[in-house]
């Protein structure tokens, strides 16, 4: 009997780059779905949030972000240093604005090796069904 989509996730503390000020502390909840090989989501959670906020973008983004610059538009990645440590910065733009985080490299590269162990590179067109994106995307008639 199956239980459901496999799934990856991990909880960080991210820092969250703040402008003329210290950085604030954010948990953010790294997610993979085996049934949507190419997305990666992530919520992010302050205490003073009642609810998550969510962003959902391609895996290969994070990957390739913690070696070089990647992205355009919306979502970009740069590998950087933070106090000493390296981090992965990720820069998310909104209608309300842009954010920037700090997420420790250790701990981004554990999650990434765990979603390859489940969908290697390359492997991800095998765990996609069609007829289920096309009839989401298509609707209802």
């Amino acid at each position: 009997m199956s239980s459901g989509p496999v799934t990856v996730s991990a909880v960080f503390q991210v820092s969250l780059v703040v402008p003329d000020a210290a950085s604030a502390p954010v948990e953010a909840t790294l997610s993979y779905r085996v049934d949507d090989p190419y997305a990666v989501r992530i919520a992010f959670r302050t205490r003073q949030a009642a609810e998550a906020v969510e962003w959902t973008f391609a895996r290969q983004l994070l990957t390739d972000g913690v070696t070089a610059p990647a992205g355009a538009g919306d979502v970009r990645t740069w590998p950087s240093h933070s106090h000493g440590e390296p981090v992965v910065c990720l820069s998310l733009t909104s209608p309300s604005g842009t954010a920037l985080f700090e997420l420790p490299v250790t701990g981004l590269v554990e999650f990434l090796t765990r979603t390859y162990a489940q969908v290697p590179t390359g492997g991800e067109s095998q765990h996609v069904d069609l007829d289920r994106e096309l009839a989401e995307l298509l609707g209802p008639g």
